[in-house]
């Protein structure tokens, strides 16, 4: 007897969906595991991350919001999520929204200060500010060297 080809070109179809779709759940579990998310489960401390681009990080709303890949960000408007929603990998902020620093350094996910920023290659990269001193300072006297570190120990976090 020969099987019916439909029926199994529709059960090779649907375990892939299947098998896509769970691969894409566990993705977003890494993600949430990984990045720096608030005690509501929001990135960048609730922060507009397409204000950022604007050189004026804004507060965003928790009534206007959007989530990628497991991830929820807030918006100060509905323009700036729109923005966001056309194309999210452009908004997203490096290393999680943990310190670009200190990923480049010892790739260790340190605390950021929102407010303490600096756009690279069209990505928001944090900085720590604090007690400690502004890791912005040693980042840019070093960029060059710390970028391909950052980049590595990410990569290695997020496998």
């Amino acid at each position: 007897m020969k099987p019916n080809l439909l029926f199994v070109f529709t059960f090779l179809f649907f375990s892939f969906l299947t098998l896509g779709a769970q691969t894409e759940n566990a993705s977003n579990e890494v993600r949430k595991k990984h990045f720096r998310l608030n005690h509501y489960g929001v990135a960048l401390d609730g922060y507009d991350p397409v204000s950022y681009f604007s050189n004026q990080p804004t507060k965003g709303k928790s009534e206007i919001i959007s989530q990628y890949k497991g991830i929820i960000y807030y918006f100060s408007s509905f323009e700036n999520k729109r923005k966001f929603d056309k194309h999210p990998d452009q908004f997203e902020p490096e290393y999680g929204g943990w310190c670009a620093f200190a990923m480049g350094e010892s790739g260790d996910k340190v605390e950021v200060d929102p407010l303490r920023y600096k756009i690279i290659k069209g990505k928001i990269n944090l900085f720590y500010n604090g007690t400690f001193g502004d890791t912005l300072i040693p980042w840019n006297e070093n960029e060059k060297e710390l970028i391909p570190k950052a980049n590595a120990n990410w990569k290695e976090i997020m496998k």
